[in-house]
C-alpha cells in the first residue's frame, strides 16, 4: 500500500511557482502521480496556494494549475474536535498546529513543510520531513 504523506504549502508552492527548492517539491508530485505515495492537503493550504498561483499567474493559468495538482492530491479537512485538540497543544503557530493536527488525525504518516518550527514540535508519530529529506526517507524505504 502506498504511504500517505502530506503537502504543506510551501511545498505545493515551491511546486507551482517553480521557486528555489521546484525539483524536490516536482519529485514528490512525480510520486503522486506515479502512485507511489498517496498526497493529502488541506482546504486551508489549497486556499493559500490558489492565492499566490493567481496573483502570479491570473486566476485561468491558476484555474488549470489547481485542477492539474487535484488530480493527484486529496483534500482532507479538519473537524471540530480536531481543530480543539489543535488550538489545545502545544503547537505556539495555530495555523501550523490545525495543518499538523488534521494530517495526524487522518493517519498521514509523513508531513513535509520546510518549517523548522514545526519540525521541532512535531510527535514520532507523525514526523515533518522537509521535501529533500522526506525523498532521502522514502527512497531507503
Amino acid at each position: 500500500m502506498a504511504s500517505k504523506a502530506f503537502a504543506d504549502a510551501n511545498l505545493l508552492l515551491d511546486f507551482t511557482l517553480q521557486r528555489d527548492k521546484y525539483v524536490p517539491a516536482r519529485d514528490i508530485i512525480q510520486l503522486a502521480i506515479d502512485g507511489t505515495i498517496i498526497l493529502y492537503t488541506t482546504p486551508a493550504i489549497l486556499h493559500i496556494v490558489a492565492y499566490w498561483v493567481a496573483k502570479a499567474y491570473g486566476n485561468v493559468k491558476a484555474k488549470e494549475l489547481l485542477l492539474v495538482l487535484l488530480a493527484d492530491i486529496k483534500i482532507i479537512d479538519c473537524d471540530h474536535a480536531t481543530a480543539l485538540m489543535a488550538i489545545n497543544s502545544s503547537f505556539d503557530d495555530i495555523e501550523d498546529a490545525l495543518q499538523y493536527y488534521t494530517a495526524l488525525k487522518h493517519g498521514i504518516e509523513y508531513f513535509i513543510s520546510a518549517d523548522k518550527k514545526l519540525k521541532k514540535a512535531a510527535i514520532p508519530q507523525l514526523p515533518v520531513f522537509t521535501a529533500g529529506e522526506f525523498l532521502k526517507e522514502f527512497s531507503t524505504e
